[in-house]
């Protein structure tokens, strides 16, 4: 059972890997003052010592994050390693009692995460995926539109996470074996689960899929000049360009670019909405529709301006307020779920070379 928390006391707050992304959880968790973080772990002495001094508050650290679990007791923890760890660390941190946040995304595949959704029921803690792009200025804005009803009943999303050349030559992004797959599962899951959000996250039914590595896997490729070269090319394993399709229960259709190397002008981060009375585009923050007889794009006339760290603080502070104060959330682990469900179907088609059911 999860360890009673008082709303005056401070959240008890471990880290589970400490490679990168550990300290954006970190930077953004030092700013609650009902949070203290006690405790990281992780297998690699090198990210031990570097998150050992960039956080020197953080006193405690252990190479295995069950020795953690068993010492610290920690209330709730953030698991930030690599994608095929996020379910045994989830479930292990789950059985102690502790609430948690998962990096995207949820785990390899949909199995594992029905597998750490029961083992959080039955402990009776609470588990979320730390989708941060739901959180961002411009999707709130598009979900409010939506939940306004300007755009009607909302028929097609197309989403692009596009790298002309990007693939990481750091941490385990390239293999299979310890990510299940390359940009489909890597940088498209963000951009799918924002339109997900925004559309009302209809039930997936159905799913179709295409990979292709034509550059990853070229040690000669390596070297042509971009931002991240000389990646391993010989543990190569995942897909260098992937699209999919999704069908919806509501009879709508997601579709989804994600590159890691794609020959085209430049990198693409957006998507976008078809409705019946509007449809949207979030990298532009604009809003099509049809006014007074005239086809009108409008804008707002202020944002909010973000960053990196605004979205890991309105992530975490949604987990910390819903583990700590039982308030609701907007990132429910039913999302992180579908989420999982919509990539798996479009690996299983890729490999298959059909639509598949989504069950």
């Amino acid at each position: 059972m999860a360890r009673k928390s008082s709303s005056k006391s401070k959240l008890r707050y471990a880290i589970i890997g400490a490679g990168g992304i550990s300290h954006s959880h970190t930077n953004a968790l030092m700013k609650f003052d009902d949070v203290e973080v006690v405790a990281a772990a992780d297998v690699s002495d090198k990210s031990l010592e570097k998150y050992s001094k960039a956080f020197p508050t953080v006193t405690q650290t252990f190479k295995d994050y069950q020795e953690l679990l068993d010492k610290v007791k920690p209330d709730a923890v953030s698991v930030c390693t690599p994608n095929g760890a996020h379910a045994p660390a989830s479930i292990a941190a789950a059985k102690a009692g502790a609430h948690v946040i998962v990096e995207k995304p949820m785990a390899m595949n949909a199995k594992e995460g029905q597998a750490m959704a029961d083992a959080a029921k039955k402990a009776g803690v609470k588990l979320l995926v730390g989708f941060q792009f739901r959180f961002h200025p411009k999707t709130q804005f598009i979900k409010a539109a939506r939940e306004a009803g300007q755009f009607g009943d909302i028929m097609y999303a197309r989403c692009q996470a596009l790298r002309r050349r990007g693939i990481p030559n750091w941490g385990v992004f390239g293999r299979k074996d310890l990510q299940g797959g390359g940009p489909m599962i890597d940088i498209g899951v963000h951009v799918t689960e924002m339109a997900h959000y925004t559309m009302g996250s209809p039930k997936p039914v159905a799913a179709f899929g295409a990979t292709w590595t034509y550059i990853g896997n070229n040690p000669k490729a390596t070297k042509i000049a971009s931002s991240w070269p000389n990646w391993d090319a010989k543990t190569y394993t995942v897909e260098d360009l992937a699209v999919g399709q999704v069908r919806f229960e509501n009879g709508a259709i997601l579709s989804i670019e994600a590159s890691f190397a794609g020959h085209m002008e430049k990198d693409v981060w957006n998507f976008q909405l078809m409705g019946t009375k509007a449809g949207c585009d979030w990298e532009n923050t604009e809003i099509f529709r049809d006014d007074a007889g005239y086809m009108l794009n409008s804008k707002p006339a202020f944002i909010k301006k973000t960053d990196w760290g605004f979205m890991f603080e309105s992530k975490l502070r949604d987990f910390v307020d819903h583990v700590k104060y039982n308030k609701p959330t907007q990132n429910p682990l039913e999302d992180g779920l579908a989420i999982q469900k919509m990539l798996d179907g479009i690996y299983e088609s890729a490999a298959a070379g059909k639509e598949v059911p989504i069950k």
